[in-house]
């Protein structure tokens, strides 16, 4: 993500590894757009890119109204806050945005607005060091570990935050080896975290989704780690779909399982997973490949994105606040309280 010359410039992540290829965000509509359709994605990365958003809406707003944008921004923000519902971040940073909103009369609201949405992008990449930093001290034995979808530099300002975990802990000696999961329908371990791995010279295997539980049978994956696109109150993490399959069979196996995510993820709104939104994608997602159908003609599809693993089945929460261990009410509370 970069702003240039009064725009949001993209890496469009649904063309990767194949091709790098950029989108120009212009107007609110372009980021809310690049949003839904996969362009950007990753919690974090949705929440800087609604940041920059909010930047552009003001700024539209501002020249076609002078100082009476304000009154014409509140639809372009709940149009925005529809883009992914899961999320917490993308409604976190328009919260964020919407209160650095200048007082009326104050002139143009771009350069104060370009400076906090960079700010936010800026503390996200710190965020991502200090959870990379604290997430690897957790690895104490060195083996190898299985990640899920992609929670690496592409998904964040920079870094990682999963993915950031494994990047240190590599560093530091701890990591031999990463298994990364396909990650259905969109292949986002295979295309983008696969991608990230190599591109760092961290020796990465990619393996179907359906081969994690035979891979900790084997005996050599210390750790799952995972990213979250929300954290509710009470530890219950919702992430890509695929997510809670990865947690149960790491408990069978008594294989630890590590969610890293940065506060802004956690939503104590929230009391439990239940109550979090989870959205449901085109069925033509897991029907076709490359716009090419390959499912039975006739035969129907359900492709929820995200899915809910309890706090019972997670090891650790690695924020860039400090960890929690078990998670429970309790400590989530304590951890956002000395937030």
């Amino acid at each position: 993500m970069q702003w240039q010359h009064d725009s949001l410039v993209l890496l469009d992540q649904r063309y990767l590894p194949l091709r790098e290829k950029h989108v120009v965000c212009s107007h609110l509509a372009d980021a809310s757009n690049a949003i839904r359709d996969m362009v950007v994605r990753g919690a974090p990365a949705i929440g800087i890119t609604a940041a920059y958003a909010v930047v552009l809406a003001a700024t539209e707003r501002y020249r076609q109204h002078g100082q009476d944008w304000q009154q014409y921004i509140d639809e372009d923000l709940r149009a925005l806050s529809k883009a992914r519902p899961t999320a917490v971040n993308l409604g976190w940073a328009i919260a964020q945005m919407r209160a650095m909103f200048p007082p009326p009369g104050s002139g143009d609201p771009q350069p104060g607005l370009l400076e906090y949405a960079r700010q936010i992008h800026q503390q996200d990449i710190d965020a991502n060091m200090a959870m990379g930093r604290l997430g690897a001290g957790l690895i104490d034995t060195r083996a190898c570990v299985l990640t899920h979808c992609n929670t690496g530099s592409l998904a964040t300002g920079g870094y990682g935050t999963a993915l950031g975990v494994i990047r240190s802990a590599y560093r530091d000696g701890r990591i031999d080896r990463v298994y990364a999961d396909e990650t259905r329908p969109w292949l986002q371990g295979a295309r983008l975290t696969a991608w990230e791995l190599v591109r760092d010279n961290i020796p990465v295997s990619l393996i179907a989704d359906s081969a994690a539980a035979h891979l900790m049978r084997q005996g050599n994956i210390s750790w799952v780690i995972v990213g979250a696109d929300r954290i509710a109150a009470n530890g219950d993490v919702a992430n890509k779909i695929g997510t809670y399959s990865a947690a149960i069979a790491a408990r069978y196996h008594q294989v630890k399982f590590m969610v890293v995510a940065p506060t802004t993820t956690i939503d104590m709104s929230v009391d439990s997973g239940a109550q979090i939104p989870i959205e449901t994608r085109n069925a033509d997602e897991l029907l076709e490949l490359n716009n090419q159908r390959f499912a039975a003609q006739g035969s129907s599809a359900w492709n929820p994105v995200f899915d809910v693993t309890p706090a019972s089945l997670i090891d650790a929460i690695v924020t860039e606040k400090g960890i929690v261990m078990q998670p429970d009410h309790t400590k989530m509370a304590q951890l956002m309280a000395a937030t």
